[in-house]
C-alpha cells in the first residue's frame, strides 16, 4: 500500500511539474521544439544524475545496468544533473537564452510535493528525536520503536516556501538568469546543516557524501553566478551599434 501512495505522489508531483513549467516557459522567446528540447535535456539529465551514485557505489549493477533499475535516488546529484542537462541541451542547440528562471518554480513544486511520498514511504528519515512533531518509521533500524525527525516534511516545507519566494523574484524580475543558480546554492547549503539530522555514513572530517558534494557545488555555482554578472556588465559597457543613419 505504501508503495502505491509513493507513486501517487510521485506522479502528482511530475504532472503539477510539467504543467507549472509549461506555463513559466511560456515567457520565454523559443520555439516549441527549442523548449521541448531543453525540457528533455533537463529531465533525462536529473534522472541519470539522481541515480548516477547509486549506479556508481554498485559496480555490478553499474555494468549489467541494473543499478539503474534499482531503488535509491538522490535529490542533489539530481538537480545537478538537471541543471548540466539543460545547459548541454541549450549547447547542442546552440540556445543562448537564459532559461533557468523558469524551471526554479516547477521543480521547488515538484519536490515539495515529492517529498511527502517519501515520508508515506517512510524512507529518508532523520535521526532520533523527542520534538512534538517527530514520527516512527518502521523502515527505521530500530523498526519504527524510536521517534524521529520528519526529514522529509522539513524539506518539503523548505522546497515549497522556495517556490513562493522565488516566485515573487521572478515576477519582479529579480536577479533575470540568475535564480536557478540562487536556488541551487540554497538548498546546498539547506542540506548540508540538515546532513545533522540524518542518520548517513560519515567519511573526512566527520561529513556526509551529501555535505561533500555541497561544499563542492556552492562555490561551483557562485562563480557561475559571478561570471555570468561579468557577461552582463560587459554588454551593458558596449556602445551601442550604429546603422548609419542620421
Amino acid at each position: 500500500m505504501n508503495q502505491l501512495i509513493y507513486m501517487a505522489i510521485m506522479g502528482v508531483a511530475i504532472t503539477v511539474g510539467f504543467v507549472l513549467l509549461r506555463l513559466f516557459q511560456e515567457k520565454l522567446e523559443l520555439a516549441r521544439w527549442e523548449k521541448l528540447g531543453i525540457a528533455v535535456g533537463g529531465f533525462c539529465g536529473a534522472m541519470i544524475g539522481a541515480k548516477l551514485p547509486f549506479a556508481l557505489y554498485d559496480y555490478n549493477g553499474l555494468i549489467d545496468g541494473t543499478a539503474w533499475f534499482a531503488h535509491g535516488k538522490t535529490i542533489i546529484a539530481g538537480l545537478l544533473g538537471g541543471y548540466f542537462g539543460v545547459e548541454l541541451a541549450k549547447w547542442v542547440m546552440d540556445i543562448r537564452t537564459k532559461t533557468g528562471d523558469s524551471f526554479v518554480v516547477p521543480v521547488a513544486v515538484s519536490i515539495g510535493i515529492g517529498r511527502w511520498a517519501c515520508f508515506m514511504a517512510g524512507c529518508c528519515f532523520g535521526k532520533e528525536c523527542n520534538l512534538p512533531w517527530s514520527f516512527t518509521f518502521p523502515l527505521a533500524p530500530d523498526g519504527g520503536t524510536l521517534l524521529r525527525h520528519p526529514t522529509q516534511i522539513y524539506e518539503s516545507i523548505f522546497h515549497l516556501t522556495c517556490a513562493a519566494v522565488f516566485f515573487v523574484l521572478w515576477k519582479k524580475k529579480c536577479f533575470p538568469g540568475q535564480l536557478f543558480k540562487i536556488y541551487l546554492i540554497a538548498y546546498m547549503t539547506f542540506r548540508f546543516f540538515t546532513e545533522w539530522l540524518r542518520p548517513e555514513p560519515t567519511f573526512a572530517w566527520g561529513l556526509t557524501a551529501y555535505q561533500w558534494a555541497a561544499i563542492a557545488a556552492i562555490p561551483l555555482f557562485a562563480f557561475l553566478i559571478w561570471r555570468d554578472q561579468q557577461q552582463l556588465d560587459a554588454l551593458a559597457k558596449e556602445p551601442p551599434i550604429s546603422d548609419g543613419s542620421r
